[in-house]
């Protein structure tokens, strides 16, 4: 049965942070001065082990899911991930993707795409190793994130999307670069506004390179043309290269919120559901799991928090909302 919110959006799409953890340390995303060596993570037996995610997808499929996403941190640092993607990939009518920054991705791939998952996003914020590095914050080069993607290119984990997020004064010279380079290799670029979710990243609205103003960068030298939504509540705004060569896409989630589509919902490692990306508190569904709770109960919650839905933090966004206490992304996904 598919639910629907205060403003009649449909539950579509849930995303399972697997792990709070991550082998990079991106400037918008885990600065090192919060995320240092004393800072701490979540525990092993805090976060949900595969059994108890399988249980709560299974019952998201029941009101109406259709997509899964597992995210992190860095999702590919969960130990025998393979084996929560073959889990998954058991429920019926289920499109089952990940999105990495693809450090580890050459090495597993293949076993993900044999355990059952659809498809990869990865994210790649420069082609300069300098400017990427910079960003990682580990000195991790570019080139072999670019081989984790044509590794999971041969594996079938296509269509490969890659998603680089723009910072002004940081990458915004590589928004031409990274767009002939993925023209040519056939991957789909989604370029992404800098966003003020958590507070850990310094977010100021200086910092965001518009969606407008990264279309008319790459119209100026490769013409483009907007295409239609793959789907209702697609997060990219889609254009084509007008000569056939391929497509990219724009998350304008500042200059153009687009709450009013929004059919995604948060799943933290440790359990806490998140109706939106800049949500203040989460649902507890670990004790729910961990305290006996039977199926119905799990359900019906699932149905109460989601009815009572009301975010849009996008359309709402003023200097009062910036200073909300906000999850930080590396807790929930992007």
């Amino acid at each position: 049965m598919s639910l629907l919110d205060t403003l009649h959006r449909p539950l579509r799409d849930l995303r399972i942070s697997v792990t709070d953890r991550c082998n990079f340390r991106c400037v918008y995303c885990m600065p090192k001065e919060v995320f240092g060596p004393d800072y701490q993570f979540l525990k092993r037996g805090q976060i949900l082990t595969f059994e108890e995610i399988t249980r709560l997808a299974k019952l998201f499929a029941t009101h109406g899911v259709r997509k899964i996403r597992l995210t992190g941190g860095e999702p590919l640092v969960r130990k025998g991930l393979p084996e929560l993607i073959k889990m998954l990939a058991a429920i019926p009518n289920l499109d089952l993707t990940l999105t990495t920054n693809g450090a580890l991705l050459a090495q597993q791939a293949h076993a993900l795409e044999a355990a059952g998952l659809n498809r990869v996003t990865v994210s790649l914020d420069s082609l300069d190793d300098t400017i990427f590095k910079a960003m990682n914050d580990v000195d991790f080069p570019a080139a072999k994130v670019i081989e984790g993607m044509d590794a999971a290119a041969e594996a079938g984990l296509t269509p490969i999307k890659v998603n680089m997020v723009v910072k002004r004064g940081l990458n915004e010279t590589s928004i031409l670069p990274m767009a002939r380079f993925f023209r040519e290799r056939g991957y789909i670029l989604r370029f992404i506004e800098y966003m003020d979710v958590g507070h850990s990243n310094g977010w100021r609205m200086n910092d965001v390179v518009s969606a407008k103003e990264i279309i008319e960068t790459i119209h100026r030298e490769i013409p483009l043309e907007p295409l239609q939504p793959n789907y209702s509540g697609e997060v990219a705004n889609r254009w084509r290269y007008q000569d056939g060569g391929g497509e990219i896409g724009v998350i304008a989630s500042v200059s153009q919120p687009f709450c009013g589509a929004c059919n995604r919902v948060r799943l933290s490692a440790e359990g806490a559901l998140y109706t939106c990306l800049f949500g203040t508190e989460g649902h507890d569904f670990r004790a729910l799991l961990r305290n006996g709770g039977t199926d119905e109960e799990i359900s019906q919650r699932i149905a109460q928090v989601w009815t009572k839905r009301a975010d849009r933090y996008s359309e709402l966004r003023s200097e009062k909302t910036i200073g909300l206490p906000k999850v930080e992304m590396s807790h929930i996904g992007g």
